[in-house]
C-alpha cells in the first residue's frame, strides 16, 4: 500500500502488520465503529474501513502522524476521521458517550533509560519508560470505558513489557482477555542499541537478539 510517512512518523512495520492479521482474524462485523489509538500513518483505520467497518476514528499525539493519515486517507478515497490527541481524548469522549466496537493500540512500549516518555520527537512512538508500561497500564484501566458491550480492544505489544502483566490488568477490569497472535523477530535498531542496557536489567538474557510481538484481545461482556 502507498503510504506517505513524514519524517518522525512511525513506519508501519512488523506489530502494525500482526495488529492488521489479528483484525482479519477477528473477522469484524460489518457496520463496526473502530477507534485506532496511536494511529501513524493511518494504516490499520484504513484497513479497518475495507474490512467492513462503517467508521473508523484515527487518533494521534503527532501532528505530523495526524497530517500522514490524513493525507493518506485522502489518497485512498477512505472517509476516516483523523484528529489530534491521546488516549485522555478518548476516554473523555467516551465519558460522554463515544464508544466503540473495535478498538485497535499500537502504542509505544519499547523499555527506556529515560524516566518518562518523550512528548516530543521520534522517540515518542516507541519509548514507554523504564518497564515500557507508561503508556500500557493507562491503557488497560481505560479499555472498558472506550469498548461498547460485546466489543474488543487488540492491543499489540513486545514480551519485555509483560504480556502476563497486561493480561491480568485487563482480567482485573473485567474483560476477557487472551493471546491471540505472537510473532518472533530480530531487534530493530532501537532494541539492538539499548541492548546492554536491556541485558542490565534482566530484561534479556545476555546475548538475546530477539522479542516476542503479541497481540493481546480483551473482550467486553
Amino acid at each position: 500500500m502507498l503510504l506517505i510517512r513524514p519524517p518522525g512518523v512511525y513506519a508501519p512495520q512488523e506489530d502494525t502488520w500482526l495488529l492488521r492479521q489479528a483484525l482479519q482474524d477477528a473477522s469484524l462485523a460489518p457496520g463496526s465503529r473502530v477507534l485506532d489509538l496511536c494511529t501513524g500513518t493511518g494504516v490499520l483505520a484504513m484497513a479497518a474501513l475495507r474490512m467492513g467497518a462503517s467508521e473508523a476514528v484515527a487518533l494521534d499525539a503527532s501532528p505530523r502522524a495526524v497530517l500522514a493519515a490524513r493525507c493518506n486517507a485522502r489518497l485512498h478515497r477512505l472517509p476516516m476521521t483523523v484528529r489530534r490527541g491521546d488516549l485522555a481524548d478518548a476516554v473523555a469522549e467516551a465519558e460522554e458517550g463515544r464508544r466503540f466496537d473495535v478498538v485497535l493500540a499500537n502504542p509505544p512500549y519499547v523499555p527506556s533509560p529515560n524516566p518518562e516518555p518523550p512528548r516530543r520527537g521520534r522517540a515518542m512512538c516507541w519509548d514507554g519508560g523504564p518497564d515500557g508500561r507508561a503508556v500500557l497500564d493507562r491503557l488497560c484501566a481505560a479499555a472498558p470505558s472506550l469498548l461498547e458491550p460485546g466489543g474488543a480492544l487488540l492491543l499489540v505489544h513486545s514480551e519485555l513489557c509483560g504480556i502476563e502483566t497486561t493480561l491480568a490488568l485487563l482480567r482485573e477490569e473485567g474483560l476477557k482477555s487472551a493471546v491471540v497472535a505472537r510473532s518472533l523477530i530480530p531487534f530493530g535498531p532501537v532494541l539492538r542499541e539499548r541492548a546492554a542496557w536491556l541485558e542490565a536489567r534482566g530484561l534479556i538474557p545476555p546475548g538475546r537478539r530477539t522479542e516476542e510481538l503479541v497481540v493481546i484481545r480483551a473482550d467486553r461482556p
